[in-house]
């Protein structure tokens, strides 16, 4: 979803980037209703006791650091734009304890926020909430090395996570393009997905445990390491995907797979999605038990990358084609792995009239990461082109494509569409950009994505979370049924409705 205008709540409302030379207007999102009359305004009372409990250095104030409030106050798209006047940065769960006891009986809304880097707002205010970031919990605690379960705070920075314990022999089971900055609590939180999700499943399988605090400070400890307990409610799963509306994650337990000894990644070329499809189940079938990515980009794609390439970034091959698939092999032998895909590509290559019409096999780190950004570079490109209007839908693969075409023949010459994503979890990232933003183009995409996904069955959020963007919508992928015990929960575990407010659930 993009932007519409109309509310006035927001300081500011729009800004223009210099793109190329030429200005792209941005608007910021503006919601359709008002802030919630039954919280408090932040007063000096509550900045000195929020002091009290964090030392001056943990809280940040609009008067006195107000470039630095304002970074919390935005995404990194600058798409979303809060109204915050106030951050606190605990370094304990007990202090986010004492921070929530106070603020739930001071009716304070509150935003908890890790590396800021979600899609969808649901990490920056929408009005004057109070940010509460993690970025200061971030202590990697205990990895146990005979079963590879590992247990850190919530700040934890994936890419930090991932380098700690390939060192130890082990790795994330994740991946993800922000893996910079993003941090393992928020990744928690929002059940990220990624690029490795086909490998290690999601995180509702490989988080063993977590600690949370509830809204009256109440600390929840299901940091369990065990990965077969069968005691009653499994209260962890609450928590993954609530996105800060349940309770504020402040510890996470991971089961951790060992490090592969071998890593290999192909790049095909093909002339079809139908071949896209059939290439995927011939994969699965050859390479299954190595296979840990197979990710598609459309011809659209790689265009835009190639266009807005800050590092270089050339075609993979002399002759262009409409679609391009990824393909990574990750094992425990690397002679082993690399004889079954040099194997399995020269059988491809070789036959006539086959699925692929060119290929790549890169061993060398370089070469890996060279072919994995033409892949994951597509949204900061997107950035450069314009409006982006983002979608992240899972849809069956039978009906996978469609959408990119139909939309192709709505927006027409308004706007360039394409299409990208996880084949191997059928999770589409469908995008459209347009030179600036345009009502007329907003209106062709939406309701029709929407009544699409739904028509067949497929889910408006993928992996990106429900945030501010998309609560409107969400009875395309939750029966009313399913909305209203969201709703019971929400309401049984924050009553005040202090967490992460205007997030998730639709208003009455």
């Amino acid at each position: 979803m993009f932007l519409k205008n109309g509310v006035k709540s927001l300081s500011s409302v729009s800004s223009t980037f210099k793109l190329n030379g030429k200005g792209v207007n941005r608007s910021y999102f503006e919601p359709s209703f008002q802030r919630n009359p039954k919280f408090s305004k932040i007063n000096s009372k509550d900045v000195n006791h929020f002091k009290e409990i964090l030392g001056k250095s943990g809280v940040l104030t609009l008067e006195e650091d107000p470039d630095g409030v304002a970074s919390y106050n935005t995404d990194w798209m600058k798409k979303y734009k809060g109204n915050g006047t106030l951050v606190l940065r605990p370094k304990t769960t007990e202090q986010v304890s004492q921070i929530l006891k106070y603020a739930n009986e001071r009716k304070l809304a509150v935003v908890p926020q890790g590396g800021n880097t979600g899609l969808v707002g649901g990490s920056v205010p929408v009005f004057d909430e109070i940010v509460i970031s993690t970025q200061l919990m971030n202590q990697i605690e205990d990895l146990d090395d005979v079963s590879g379960i590992v247990t850190c705070q919530s700040g934890v920075v994936l890419a930090n996570l991932e380098s700690y314990l390939h060192s130890k022999g082990f790795t994330v089971p994740l991946d993800l393009g922000a893996k910079g900055s993003c941090q393992i609590g928020g990744n928690v939180a929002t059940n990220a997905g990624g690029v490795r999700l086909l490998r290690y499943g999601s995180l509702h399988g490989s988080v063993l445990g977590v600690e949370a605090v509830l809204a009256d400070g109440t600390i929840v400890d299901c940091a369990t390491k065990l990965r077969k307990d069968n005691t009653g409610y499994d209260i962890k799963q609450l928590f993954i995907g609530s996105e800060g509306t349940l309770g504020i994650i402040t510890k996470v337990v991971i089961l951790t797979p060992p490090r592969p000894e071998s890593v290999n990644v192909a790049f095909f070329a093909l002339d079809s999605f139908e071949d896209v499809k059939k290439l995927f189940v011939r994969t699965k079938k050859e390479l299954g038990e190595i296979l840990s990515a197979f990710e598609f980009v459309d011809r659209g794609s790689i265009d835009i990358v190639v266009k807005h390439s800050k590092t270089g970034a050339r075609d993979p091959f002399e002759d262009k084609h409409p679609f391009y698939v990824l393909i990574e092999t990750s094992g425990s032998n690397k002679q082993h792995d690399e004889e079954k895909l040099n194997h399995f590509l020269e059988q491809l290559l070789s036959e006539e009239d086959g699925l692929v019409k060119d290929g790549t096999v890169a061993q060398q780190t370089q070469q890996i990461q060279s072919l994995w950004a033409l892949r994951e570079s597509v949204p900061e490109a997107l950035q450069r082109e314009g409006a982006v209007y983002k979608y992240d839908i899972s849809i069956p693969l039978s009906n996978f494509y469609q959408i990119v075409e139909l939309m192709r023949e709505r927006i027409g010459s308004k706007g360039t569409v394409i299409g990208y994503g996880h084949i191997g979890d059928s999770n589409l990232h469908l995008n459209i950009t347009t030179p600036s933003f345009d009502q007329s183009a907003y209106d062709l995409i939406e309701p029709f994505v929407y009544e699409f996904t739904s028509k067949h069955r497929g889910s408006i959020s993928a992996e990106h979370g429900i945030g501010v963007m998309k609560p409107k919508v969400l009875h395309y992928s939750k029966s009313e049924p399913a909305v209203d015990v969201m709703r019971r929960i929400k309401e049984s575990l924050d009553p005040n409705g202090i967490l992460n407010p205007y997030k998730v659930l639709p208003g009455k």
